[in-house]
This record gives structure tokens, C-alpha cells and sequence, in this order.
């Protein structure tokens, strides 16, 4: 490994002035900000950014970014954030985007991981006026390999696991979206109220809600089991309660006596900006270190009307959101909050607790699956972290790690799938249930069996929607985990070869077809009806 700066290493400049609002086109090319790296990163399609047209661009004078091209923020709160992106497809690109496009000695995705690895945020001299000169980034080493082919067999290897990642990701996402789905099937839009459910004040609903208090703190981990610290509104955002967000408090600051969070608390974060306020969660276990601020709220829910998972999807409903959003007082740009007095006015639909008990149970079992996925996420980024470390540092005997090989187009449209999920992956996918399930959890060649047939079932049910390898299998491990709720068994990488040897069949059969999607710019799978 050789420290080389970035200017032998690519050409080092940055974006230009945006256009003016008006002078964006529904047609065009691409026009990518610092804010839209955020978005781009999770999947976002680059056709989707606002578009310039030839004329604007001329009139701009506005300099086309090659694809291959690694964008980060170099100004702005955008800079600390450390988002590394390289474009698909030509672009024009913001002024306060620092652009690197990789010359003959430089691999594009090694570049981006080196800088994943080595974050430019470094290079920010004063925090608070957060900037980066395009001097310093043309200075800035990072760590290279003398052989090119090495640069790729590390940027492989690490992308592998960045696939694997994102999988597990996507996984957990479609299975969030699994249980919003479920919750519009048994109770409706609960706004509308169209299954006539009986409405309540939310005062009937909750007895009680508290609130915490807030203390400066420290961001950092915890030195010490003495140690205690204050949760951030972030703790909750997610939806899910996030233990590491958190400031550490010198207990010398604490004058009043606080609320430890335990396990069953329903949390509710009553100040936020537009898009993050209201939102909730269930705190998994107890936390004896850390304690609420007085952003955040326990409800105490009267669990005569009201189940706990019930109120916690209902107030995920982005209808229902909204509808709580607007008791919020403050400017649409600043920090808005919600009042205790106003809260407990909410209409809240309560259907029969038994109802309300079903869906509980099977929160209870998705989260059973959700959770070893989580897991494997956790082993999967740790092992990403040591790999990064051990490569960048020379360590790894790159000897034993092949180079990349070419595709087929059908591996591609198989392997390849977008990291977002599809609005018409949304669709209830109903797999057949089998009389040998305990066999099917035994024996991979059973599996094949079962998985196949559910693959017919699939195939059957798309309709014009496109078929994805990852959706057929978050439905078949959900499917697994109703029919055996008690066994902890998880589809793994047998029964992903299965399914990928079965595609290639069915495209050789004409059951399945390929078809390039304009907007995604993709070859997605389809069924061919019959």
C-alpha cells in the first residue's frame, strides 16, 4: 500500500450554480445536489432528480460529470456526513459537490470505498462553518495498492458484502412494509374509518403520559456501567427504539430525579421537525443507564380499548401521521411540538381488543423473523468493518480473491435486483401451505421442492408487476415462520442458488421473460401470462 493524494489519483473539482427554479425541465439531463446524495444512496433513481435541458445547460454553461463520477458534499452541514456517491449516468452537478473522476491508475469503486473508509469530513477545519477547500481534497492520501488488479479484487470483495448488506436491509424494510399491509387489510384506512370502527378521545385510550428531563451531554459510548445518559429525540425516529442514540451526563448536572425507559414503554416523541414528529416506538428491554428527555413521552396506554402494537401501526399510518402532525404549533422549517392538551383530543379508532390481539400476534411473529435478520445485519456489517480495515491496511492476501468475471444478462437481471423495493412489490403474495413441513425444514432437497412450488404460485400472482428473487423470499421465510412459528430455520444462501437455478430454467422455458425498465434504466424479470 502506498499513500497517494487524490489529484494522481482522479481529476479534483467541484459542481456549479444550480439553475433557477423555473428553468428545470420535465425532460433532460439529471441535476444532482447535496441533498440529494442522501436519497441516491438508498436506492433513489438518478432520472428521478429534477432534469436540465440542452438549452438551460448552454445558457448555464453547465459542465456534463461522466458516469463513474464520485460525488461528496465539500460545504455545508452536508460535508459532515460523509456520503460518498458515484454517478450512474452523466449528470450536472451542484457547486457545493466536491468531483472526482478516476484517471487510468485509479479503480471508480475503490476510490469510493477508500473515501467510505477514509472519510474528506476530516479535512473540515472549523465545525461550525463546516467547508473543504478543493486544495486539500487534491492532498488528501488515501491508501492504494501498487497493482490496479488489486484495487479491484478489494473493491469486489467489499462490494460483495455491501450487497449482502443492503439485502438484509431490504429484507427488514419489506417486512415493515408486510405489517403495514396487514394493518390496512384487518382495520381499514383510519382516517376514513370505513369498517365503522367505534372512535374514542385519545384520553379514553391513554391514562397517562409523562415526560422526562433534558441535560447536556457527551456523544460518546458509555465508559463505565455507572455511567447514565439522556436519550435523543433520535432514539425513536426510526420507529424502531435505537439504544446507541444517546448523550452520556455528568451526574453532577442531574438535580431532579429521572425516568429510566424499561422494557414495554410506549415512547412518543412530541417535538421534531414536520417530517419527524409523532413518531413512536416500544422499547424492547429494560435500560438501566438511560433515561428520557423532555422531548420524548411514555404513554400509559387503558388497554380495555387500546393494544400497544395496534397504537403503535396506527400512528406509523402516514394518514393517521398527518392528522397528529397538524396539532403541532411551529413554523414548518423550525422544531413544531405537540401539546399533552391537544393530544388527548385526537380521535382515536378503537377497534375490538380481540381484533387488536390478532394483529398483535403477528407483530409478534414478524418481529421473531425481523430480529435474526437484524442480527445477520450486525454480523454482516462488523464483518464488513474488519475486512475494510484489514484491506486498507495490506493485510489481506488478495492472492485468494478472485477477479470479478462478465455476466450473463440473466445472472444480471437475477443478481442485480434495485436496493429500493418496487411500489408493486407492495402486493400480498399468497404461498400454499404444505403437508411435510418438518421435512422441508430437514432436508435442502425437500426445500426445493416446496420452494419450486411456491415459485409457480409467485410467478402466478404477479400479474404486470416484476418479478424479485428478494421479495419471493421474505414472502417464503414469513410464510416458513406461520406455518412453524416455534422453529427459528432461515432461508440461506442453498435455497437463493435453488431459486436462481429455477429463474434460469423458467427464462429457458419462456414462463419468464426479461424486459428493460426505462425509468429504473434495469432489465427486470416478468412473469409471461398465459
Amino acid at each position: 500500500m502506498k499513500q497517494t493524494p487524490l489529484s494522481q489519483l482522479a481529476i479534483v473539482s467541484a459542481g456549479q450554480a444550480a439553475p433557477k427554479d423555473d428553468e428545470f425541465s420535465d425532460h433532460g439531463i439529471p441535476f444532482v445536489r447535496a441533498g440529494s446524495l442522501d436519497s441516491l444512496l438508498s436506492g433513489k433513481s438518478e432520472s428521478d432528480l429534477e432534469l436540465v435541458s440542452d438549452e438551460t445547460a448552454k445558457l448555464r454553461k453547465l459542465k456534463t460529470y461522466p458516469k463513474g463520477t464520485i460525488l461528496f458534499a465539500k460545504s455545508g452541514m452536508s460535508a459532515t456526513k460523509d456520503r460518498i456517491y458515484v454517478l450512474d449516468n452523466p449528470a450536472y452537478v451542484v457547486s457545493h459537490l466536491a468531483t472526482l473522476i478516476p484517471n487510468g491508475s485509479a479503480h471508480a469503486d475503490y476510490l469510493r470505498l477508500a473515501l467510505k473508509r477514509f472519510p474528506p469530513s476530516v479535512l473540515i477545519k472549523d465545525p461550525a462553518y463546516p467547508a473543504i477547500s478543493l486544495g486539500d481534497i487534491q492532498s488528501y492520501e488515501i491508501p492504494v495498492p501498487e497493482q490496479r488488479d488489486d484495487q479491484i479484487r478489494i473493491a469486489h470483495l467489499l462490494g460483495k458484502v455491501e450487497e449482502l448488506i443492503a439485502q438484509r436491509k431490504q429484507y427488514l424494510q419489506q417486512l415493515d412494509n408486510l405489517l403495514k399491509s396487514v394493518f390496512l387489510e384487518m382495520f381499514g384506512d383510519p382516517v376514513r374509518n370505513e369498517k365503522g370502527w367505534d372512535i374514542h378521545p385519545c384520553e379514553k385510550a391513554v391514562f397517562d403520559i409523562s415526560s422526562g428531563t433534558s441535560y447536556g451531554g457527551e456523544d460518546r459510548a458509555f465508559a463505565s456501567p455507572d455511567e447514565v445518559g439522556v436519550l435523543k429525540i433520535s432514539a425513536v425516529t426510526k420507529g424502531t427504539f435505537d439504544p446507541t442514540e444517546f448523550k452520556v451526563v455528568n451526574p453532577a448536572q442531574i438535580t431532579k430525579a429521572v425516568r429510566f425507559v424499561k422494557r414495554g414503554d410506549f415512547l412518543f416523541s412530541r417535538a421534531n421537525t414536520v417530517e419527524l414528529v409523532a413518531a413512536c416506538c416500544i422499547v424492547p428491554h429494560d435500560y438501566n443507564q438511560l433515561f428520557l428527555p423532555d422531548k420524548l413521552w411514555v404513554l400509559t396506554l387503558n388497554t380495555e380499548f387500546i393494544n400497544a402494537q395496534f397504537f403503535n401501526y396506527l400512528l406509523k399510518n402516514e394518514r393517521y401521521r398527518d392528522v397528529v402532525r397538524s396539532l403541532a404549533s411551529g413554523g414548518h422549517d423550525s422544531m413544531l411540538n405537540i401539546s399533552m392538551k391537544k393530544f388527548m383530543t385526537i380521535d382515536v379508532p378503537c377497534p375490538p381488543v380481540r381484533i387488536q390481539k390478532n394483529f398483535s400476534a403477528v407483530v409478534e411473529k414478524i418481529d421473531g423473523i425481523k430480529s435474526r435478520y437484524q442480527q445477520s445485519l450486525t454480523d454482516l456489517e462488523a464483518l464488513y468493518g474488519a475486512l475494510s480495515q484489514q484491506a486498507f491496511k495490506g493485510e489481506l492476501d488478495l492472492s485468494r480473491v478472485p477477479m470479478p468475471g462478465i455476466q450473463t444478462e440473466e445472472e444480471k437481471s437475477v443478481a442485480a435486483e434495485p436496493l429500493h423495493t418496487p411500489a408493486e412489490q407492495g402486493l400480498a403474495i399468497n404461498l400454499p401451505d404444505t403437508d411435510n413441513l418438518l421435512a422441508v425444514l430437514e432436508s435442502a432437497e425437500a426445500r426445493e421442492g416446496l420452494i419450486s412450488q411456491w415459485l409457480e404460485a409467485y410467478c402466478g400472482q404477479l400479474g404486470n408487476a416484476p418479478f424479485s428473487v428478494q421479495h419471493l423470499m421474505a414472502a417464503a421465510q414469513t410464510r416458513l415462520a406461520e406455518l412453524h412459528p416455534d422453529n427459528d430455520f432461515v432461508l440461506g444462501a442453498h435455497d437463493y442458488e435453488h431459486i436462481k437455478a429455477w429463474v434460469f430454467e423458467a427464462l429457458a422455458a419462456g414462463t419468464l421473460s426479461q424486459a428493460f425498465d426505462d425509468a429504473g434504466n434495469r432489465i427486470q424479470l416478468k412473469a409471461v401470462q398465459a
